[in-house]
């Protein structure tokens, strides 16, 4: 199968070396395409540099910081249109460790339509976090799986791997506005929906070293919003289906 890592980023350029590097060696038969958000201190042109020398890594320059969503929707549109089997994401802070991503690659070899890389399922880990931080992202995939029934224990994670049959299906339905983290949320229940196979794997998940958190009170916000409203509209869709089946 080839193998296409999507890494978006925004002021990465302490971030990134390292990541890219742990990466190439761990998985060094992959592509890797970096999104980059028009990143005022060069991580852009770090990257185009780096392209030349290593015809595994490429970059997509985009005009504006346009959010982590339509940075994912980009990529994802890339690889698809260069015929990758497997599309990949994966922050460019090395949280997601590169000598996992093997993991999820299995996980497809093995059945899978989407491998998640969990943080809070048996073996998974996060290592330096803040207890606060800990709090939110576990209360948060407790009430996106209340809301939506997705059966996923880490529906926001940003370590994943998808054939690239299904994002063609997922994305080819209706159209995916999510910006900030909710967009995995929203990746996860259009999978689900679609009826395709999910399986969770295990990962380490390391507080960032370099750079700073792209995480905002706005980001809370849209994804508490969006994932009300989805969770309304599947409760109404349920309703509906019970009304339709008792009237049989």
């Amino acid at each position: 199968m080839t193998t296409l890592v999507i890494i978006p980023t925004y002021n990465e350029i302490d971030a990134l070396p390292p990541t890219l590097t742990r990466l190439r060696d761990a998985e060094p038969q992959a592509h890797v395409l970096v999104v980059d958000d028009a990143s005022p201190d060069g991580t852009g042109e770090w990257v185009e540099q780096m392209s030349t020398n290593d015809d595994h890594v490429h970059v997509l320059h985009r005009t504006d910081k346009g959010g982590l969503g339509p940075a994912y929707l980009a990529g994802f549109a890339w690889g698809l249109e260069n015929g990758y089997d497997v599309l990949c994401e994966m922050d460019a802070d090395s949280s997601h460790r590169p000598e996992q991503l093997g993991t999820l690659l299995t996980a497809l070899e093995r059945g899978a339509d989407l491998a998640i890389g969990s943080r809070w399922v048996t073996g998974g880990a996060v290592h330096n976090w803040p207890l606060n931080r800990e709090l939110l992202s576990r209360g948060a995939n407790t009430y996106v799986n209340f809301a939506l029934g997705l059966g996923v224990n880490d529906a926001t994670a940003g370590f994943r791997a998808f054939r690239a049959d299904v994002l063609e299906t997922v994305l080819a339905g209706e159209s995916i506005a999510s910006q900030g983290y909710c967009f995995q949320v929203d990746m996860t229940r259009r999978v689900r929906a679609e009826g395709f196979v999910i399986r969770e794997i295990p990962i380490d998940f390391d507080e960032r070293e370099y750079g700073e958190s792209k995480m905002s009170s706005a980001i809370i916000r849209e994804a508490m919003l969006r994932v009300t409203q989805w969770g309304l509209e599947h409760r109404l869709s349920q309703a509906r289906r019970l009304v339709k089946a008792g009237a049989r």
